[in-house]
């Protein structure tokens, strides 16, 4: 069984009769009884699990791409900083010992302060650091958190020194050695919760991670580890939980609730399969969500088999919401049940930071500002990334030309030097952007907010076409003649501005007045219609190569090179030695956007 290291001090206070918001008040009532004989009433328990979900190296309520305070369009703020805060005053409601507090994953990849620690000064050096993250967490008292997909981008070192430097296990049941097929991390994490009653509750909480992780990060787990679904995983270990004397079963997984999957069908296990798990498996109370960056405050699902209703809750990312799982329990025929379980969400914007998580962490978000605000290069010109998911603009067209000359470059000299090499991109971020003059490492890194690294593939003119058409589902169909609301163009179907893909290299116009799949007209290469037998190079990033977004065929295209270097490094590094970033030696205007031929823009 694994245990967590962290002991809880003192009694637990009573609860009983306590009204618990998001949950019911429970009052005790009276039982049938014989006449004559005095009323019993029943003996009952509340209890309450905070969850948070893809922090994704947010402890401050900072954003070191900008280097000022966090706000966006619904002035929501992030951190740990602020959740430390919730966490302390519903502790105090509850009683601390009345209450866990769980993650569900995505947690050392995000912010350039958990990249400092993983490759700048990283935890893995001799006599290296604590990460932040940990430190943070281990502060504000965390007692078990899901593995995420992205915990695996810095490699599995990283990843275990990270899992060693917390005093809480980190869960994942479908993670599993690839070798003895056994689990790779802890599956599970059992807690008794001492009730004025004399028995304890027991609560379980089963940790699944994403399948996804097989393709995304195929390069740091091949052949050491494997995910298998997390529908199979949790049939299996529900039932041992149960069989352990788990009263209340909790399932943090980081998996969405849609049941889709972004990469098709490359892996026989769905991607978001949150629902699917509550709706299969028996035996489930609730289910923390995480992964899809959506906010879910409650939402019910029922069990195929039991007819039973599952709690679901997804905490919107960053640390912007904390989740609250409200358990009412009764005993009855010798054991605790669950009466009745509701969630809800609270907005971290609501409150300030815990200045002892901030005076923890001071120095380490002081070398990181640092780090940031070094100055790398200039530009003769600013560049900003707000029209580029509608037009060609020149500060995405830097990224794809600093992917298509690294690739030419690792390519020279080889069978595949001659063909052209073309370049995909995303607008990442809708606020980046390179200043005239001095261009910082902030700058240049806010471009490219993930850690994606760089490969090269070989597509034709034919797979490029309906590549570029499979994008262009991204623009909500629009009739030509009439006003075009930019906010209104883009992210149909609630595709996300990095599933959207532009090339480089190429010409070409998307007529959004056309139906999804007849879009793309006049590609060209060089100023010719592309033959759709020739050959090139595209250069993509890992995620993009590997199946995210479910594009065709890139995945399934040779792979003529790879590296592990990040792009935002490979950004970084070619502002260094160029010294100036001069749009005019690299943007153009290739593709835009028209209506039965006519220029939106």
């Amino acid at each position: 069984m694994p245990l967590n290291r962290r002991k809880f001090l003192g009694r637990s206070a009573a609860v009983t009769g306590v009204a618990l918001a998001g949950g019911a008040a429970t009052a005790p009532s009276a039982s049938a009884q014989a006449p004559g004989k005095p009323a019993q009433r029943k003996k009952r328990y509340s209890f309450t699990v905070m969850g948070t979900t893809d922090l994704h190296g947010n402890v401050f309520n900072w954003d070191y791409f900008t280097d000022k305070e966090f706000d966006d369009k619904d002035h929501n703020d992030v951190g740990l900083a602020k959740i430390s805060t919730l966490v302390n005053e519903i502790r105090e409601e509850r009683g601390r010992r009345n209450t866990l507090l769980i993650d569900a994953g995505d947690t050392i990849q995000g912010t350039q302060l958990s990249y400092y620690y993983a490759k700048i000064d990283p935890i893995t050096a001799k006599h290296g650091p604590v990460h932040p993250m940990a430190q943070a967490m281990n502060s504000i008292g965390y007692d078990a958190a899901a593995l995420g997909n992205h915990e695996f981008n810095y490699g599995i070192p990283v990843l275990r020194k990270f899992e060693e430097q917390c005093d809480f296990p980190l869960l994942g049941a479908n993670a599993l050695d690839a070798k003895t097929q056994r689990p790779a991390f802890p599956p599970y994490f059992m807690r008794r919760l001492r009730t004025p009653h004399g028995r304890d509750v027991k609560v379980a909480v089963l940790g699944l991670t994403n399948p996804g992780i097989a393709i995304w990060d195929k390069a740091n787990v091949q052949g050491k580890m494997t995910f298998p679904g997390l529908e199979e995983q949790a049939a299996k270990w529900v039932p041992k939980l149960r069989s352990m004397g788990a009263d209340v079963v909790i399932v943090s997984a980081h998996s969405g609730s849609s049941g889709t999957s972004s990469y098709g069908d490359q892996l026989p296990h769905i991607e978001n399969a949150a629902g699917l798990v509550a709706e299969q498996v028996p035996g489930i109370d609730a289910i923390l969500v995480g992964h899809a960056h959506t906010e879910i405050p409650e939402y019910f699902v029922q069990n195929k088999e039991t007819g039973k209703k599952v709690v679901l809750s997804e905490p919107l990312k960053w640390g912007q919401r904390l989740t609250l799982f409200d358990f009412d329990l009764v005993w009855a025929k010798g054991r605790w049940t669950v009466e009745k379980v509701g969630a809800q969400v609270l907005n971290s914007n609501t409150a300030a930071e815990d200045r002892k998580i901030t005076r923890l962490l001071a120095d380490e978000h002081k070398k990181v500002v640092a780090y940031v605000n070094q100055v790398i290069g200039t530009s003769t010109q600013a560049m900003s990334t707000a029209e580029g998911p509608y037009k060609d603009v020149a500060i995405i067209d830097l990224i794809s030309h600093v992917q298509a000359e690294t690739v030419k470059e690792a390519l020279k000299g080889g069978q595949y030097a001659a063909l052209p090499v073309l370049s995909q991109a995303s607008c990442f971020s809708r606020t980046a952007g390179i200043p005239a003059g001095e261009v910082t490492i902030k700058d240049a890194a806010g471009l490219y907010p993930f850690e994606n690294t760089l490969e090269a593939r070989l597509v034709t003119g034919a797979q490029l076409k309906e590549y570029l058409e499979f994008s262009a589902r991204y623009y909500v169909q629009t009739a030509a003649g009439g006003p075009v609301d930019p906010a209104k163009l883009t992210n149909a179907d609630n595709i996300p501005d990095y599933n959207y893909d532009a090339l480089y290299g190429v010409t070409y116009e998307i007529d959004i007045a056309k139906p999804v799949g007849s879009r793309i007209a006049k590609l060209s290469f060089e100023g010719k219609e592309i033959d759709p037998k020739a050959e090139f190079v595209l250069a993509v990033n890992n995620y993009r190569a590997s199946g995210g977004g479910n594009f065709p065929h890139v995945a399934g295209a040779k792979q003529l090179w790879a590296n592990s270097d990040e792009i935002r490094n490979t950004i970084i590094q070619w502002v260094q030695a160029k010294g100036t970033v001069d749009p005019a030696q690299f943007a153009s205007v290739d593709w835009k956007l028209t209506r039965d031929g006519t220029p939106v823009f």
